[in-house]
């Protein structure tokens, strides 16, 4: 089974039944079975490079392959872009931060348009709230508007936009069971990307290979009642799980977190229209 994302070569993924041997995924998710190895040796003219970032919204990992011609203090400078991108992003929209843009926008102390990151945000929650029936909805959640279904994934795509303007293309950034990839890895091909299921630790796990896209998952987190149902206000507790594929990660994301929260029912609206996918939606 093939999918088309975005520009790049076509990436696919395959089941595990298949006989002949299957190289060593390069990334893992889901599970509790996280491991990076995407930043082995280069192959080439490459600067292999791994780096975690922990904010108070989530905890970030960048692996990434960048051409010698950088230097050492080129790749050093996009590291450090990057990630002072993902810790901007944590003081100005953090929700459990009593002055980020976000807190203000709930206590009505700044409009949305009043600072250009934070109307795309309210945008994207805005456009998510509509595709998804409702079932996600940033507005529907105990304090006032809440952003964190799509912002750790925003947070992410934002960051990878760092890395393509410092002369970056071959690179992987997750946090928790979400990441994106764009490029190839280090042994020069596509990323492999083993998904798991999130409790049956003995299943084989569903192999994606990758060169740009996105994976984005809800329910992984093991808190019960992270996600509530936006119609009734009760948490959701219908899915383990759902993670989603596609282009742009904040967009996977809030398509997961509706899934997860509409449980079975979100399987009539999430239709094959779009350039986004189910890979998993387990019940409990």
């Amino acid at each position: 089974m093939r999918m088309r994302i975005d520009e790049q070569p076509r990436s696919h993924w395959s089941g595990s039944s298949l006989l002949r041997p299957q190289p060593r995924p390069d990334l893992r998710l889901g599970g509790n079975q996280r491991r990076v190895g995407g930043a082995g040796p280069a192959t080439g003219e490459r600067i292999a490079v791994a780096h975690t970032v922990r904010t108070t919204i989530a905890e970030y990992t960048l692996l990434f392959n960048a051409p010698d011609w950088l230097g050492r203090r080129g790749v050093s400078a996009v590291l450090r872009d990057a990630v002072a991108e993902l810790r901007a992003i944590d003081l100005a929209y953090g929700p459990n931060r009593p002055e980020s843009l976000v807190s203000r926008l709930r206590r009505g102390e700044v409009s949305p348009e009043s600072y250009p990151p934070l109307t795309d945000l309210v945008d994207r929650c805005t456009a998510m709230r509509a595709a998804t029936d409702g079932w996600f909805d940033a507005w529907a959640v105990p304090g006032g508007f809440d952003p964190g279904g799509l912002l750790g994934g925003w947070a992410v795509e934002r960051a990878a936009a760092r890395l393509r303007a410092g002369g970056v293309h071959d690179y992987a950034v997750l946090t928790g069971a979400d990441l994106v990839v764009r490029g190839h890895a280090a042994h020069g091909g596509p990323w492999r990307v083993a998904v798991h299921h999130p409790t049956h630790r003995r299943q084989a796990p569903l192999v994606l290979e990758m060169t740009a896209g996105a994976i984005g998952t809800s329910g992984v987190t093991g808190r019960r009642g992270h996600v509530v149902d936006p119609h009734t206000g009760e948490p959701a507790d219908q899915f383990i799980a759902a993670t989603v594929v596609g282009p742009d990660l904040a967009v996977a994301d809030a398509y997961a977190t509706a899934l997860y929260a509409a449980g079975p029912a979100g399987l009539t609206w999430f239709h094959s229209g779009t350039d986004y996918r189910v890979l998993h939606a387990h019940r409990h």
